[in-house]
């Protein structure tokens, strides 16, 4: 046998391991081969196949095996009965805090799951350059849901909340955050900063551009995610939009916050929306919801959708502080409230599934039920019936339904106990 030197060893082992990320290898099923886990009898509602009908879903090796009108009883080594539910892909939250003990703010993601049927979530900004590291091997390392995170343009992240970390402007430190840019790709997409007066006090744009030039020097296509809200004057809201380029995330979008003099600064200013909102909108800025416990106001949202500018994704930014609010953040209420807002379910599904499985763009099909997906999948009920909503600002709206955690897979693997239990997991 000829031997192969290091180098093509390498090379062969690279190429070999790239194919395994590109299109993981399924074997095919024998006739005496069974499933995982069938999911049965459920409403599958997948945007990304443009599917909603009553269909039974075959998991085999963490992975969606088949999607098909019926499996047979004998096919399944264990079975979920999904009847009269929806049955959809596992939820992606693109903002919310999941740093337990390196962040004031985090909640372990694993904790969320059965209140929020979060499959992957995003830390938005909880690490800094400085406390990156730790986030990684100690949070991200021993997630059972799929995690990914924006890095904060200041080096502790949120581990000083509620002090401002951006206050002294010197803690962003454009060419270290570049660097934990290019070292952590994998898992990273891009920065976060919070541009609102409380956070940046007096530096204007200054954080902003920073954000942006670390992204452009880290030598992959880094998004940023703009955190709004009660910025300083109404000039430098319109300024802040037209620095975002096509693709960061402006979240917070419907905030009705006031800034320190009790001013309204943002999308919407005295009953009208900003060109510049619009503008941004039009040339592909993405427009987060960001719930949060401060940030969404139903008068802000039903100027601005009407006007051109609708939601791209819908977020919970879910916190220890927000999650006890009075608007109830989690991620299916908040999808929720988007439906007394005129959007079908299909929409709301779609921008908390497919959207923001777009903008990760790491894990082949995630956001979706198709064959070769990760088992991800998350079993809802919509419940019919008179519901008052509230948000961060105490202003109501009556809805006629609501979405309802009931049981979520990951990789194949029902998590943890059921939201609540009419079925059983056999």
């Amino acid at each position: 046998m000829t031997a192969l030197s290091r180098r093509d060893f390498l090379a062969l082992s690279t190429s070999a391991a790239a194919v395994g990320l590109a299109a993981p290898v399924r074997a095919a099923m024998g006739p005496n081969d069974k499933y995982d886990l069938v999911i049965r009898g459920g409403e599958v509602l997948d945007p990304s196949q443009s599917l909603r009908a009553r269909r039974d879903i075959g998991i085999r090796w963490g992975m969606i095996e088949t999607v098909q009108e019926t499996i047979p009883v004998e096919r399944a080594l264990k079975s979920i009965d999904a009847s009269g539910k929806l049955v959809m892909p596992g939820l992606i939250d693109l903002h919310c805090h999941v740093y337990p003990y390196g962040s004031a703010i985090g909640i372990p993601a694993d904790e969320l799951v059965q209140f929020q049927a979060t499959t992957t979530v995003v830390s938005a900004g909880d690490a800094g350059v400085n406390n990156l590291a730790a986030l990684r091997r100690f949070i991200v390392a021993q997630t059972r849901a799929r995690m990914y995170a924006f890095v904060h343009i200041a080096n502790n992240g949120l581990s000083a909340f509620p002090a401002a970390e951006l206050y002294n402007i010197d803690v962003a430190q454009t060419e270290a955050c570049a660097m934990a840019l290019a070292e952590n790709r994998d898992f990273l997409l891009g920065v976060k900063v919070r541009m609102s007066e409380n956070v940046i006090y007096k530096h204007g744009l200054e954080p902003l551009k920073r954000g942006i030039q670390a992204c452009e020097m880290c030598g992959w296509p880094a998004k940023m995610m703009v955190h709004i809200g009660g910025v300083e004057t109404k000039e430098l809201m319109s300024q802040i939009l037209d620095l975002l380029r096509p693709g960061d995330v402006l979240t917070h979008a419907y905030s009705g916050a006031p800034n320190m003099s009790n001013v309204f600064t943002n999308i919407v200013q005295d009953g009208k929306l900003l060109p510049a909102a619009l503008a941004a909108k039009q040339r592909g800025v993405i427009f987060d919801v960001g719930h949060g416990g401060g940030s969404f106001d139903f008068t802000v949202a039903e100027v601005a959708i009407p006007g051109g500018c609708t939601p791209d994704t819908i977020s919970s930014d879910i916190h220890v502080f927000s999650g006890n609010s009075p608007g109830i953040p989690f991620l299916p209420n908040v999808m929720s409230k988007f439906m007394i807002l005129g959007f079908t379910l299909e929409q709301v599904v779609a921008m908390a599934t497919t959207a923001p499985a777009k903008i990760i763009d790491r894990a082949p099909k995630i956001g979706t039920l198709q064959v070769g997906a990760p088992g991800d999948v998350a079993i809802m009920e919509l419940v019919e019936g008179p519901v008052s909503f509230v948000d961060t600002r105490n202003n109501k709206r009556d809805g006629k339904a609501y979405l309802k955690p009931i049981q979520t897979v990951i990789n194949g693997v029902p998590f943890g106990r059921p939201y609540q239990a009419p079925f059983a997991v056999r």
